[in-house]
């Protein structure tokens, strides 16, 4: 069975000195369940890279290795990746809405263009209601981004 994200139990964390770490914030990426493997990967990197410029705090410290090499920083917390139909899609990105929840999307039209120029153009094209969405990314409260994210699954 494949999972995306898992923390180990409590009691191994704890035994480790691992702080157990909750988040009163949520990263979610909601994909459309009929993507083909590429295309998920694809939209899931293009919707989480807004977050970090407009949401600075979801970032986390630069990364260094033991030589001291420096790495980029990533996120300071888990991205939860969901699944659901094109339905789903659509309710979620109404409710993300509603609640004003800093969000990113992307519509079927940008698997045919290659640049942002082209991407930001194809959004702009097409009033929100009539968006084809095949991704959507989400932050904010824990609990208003379940909320906005109401029937869907974990991604397989």
């Amino acid at each position: 069975m494949q999972r995306t994200y898992k923390t180990t139990p409590r009691a191994v964390r704890e035994a480790s000195g691992m702080p157990d770490m909750r988040f009163d914030t949520k990263i979610a990426v909601l994909l459309r369940e009929d993507l083909e493997s590429w295309q998920r990967l694809n939209v899931t990197a293009f919707l989480v890279s807004g977050l970090g410029t407009t949401v600075p705090e979801v970032i986390g410290e630069p990364y260094a290795d033991a030589d001291e090499v420096p790495y980029l920083p990533m996120f300071r917390q888990p991205v939860l990746v969901f699944e659901g139909a094109k339905e789903t899609l659509t309710a979620a990105h109404g409710r993300a809405l509603a609640r004003a929840l800093p969000r990113a999307v992307f519509t079927a039209d940008l698997f045919t263009t290659g640049n942002d120029t082209d991407n930001r153009a194809a959004v702009a094209a097409v009033p929100t209601a009539d968006l084809d969405l095949v991704g959507l990314a989400v932050y904010g409260p824990r609990n208003a981004v379940d909320k906005a994210l109401k029937g869907a699954r974990m991604h397989p």
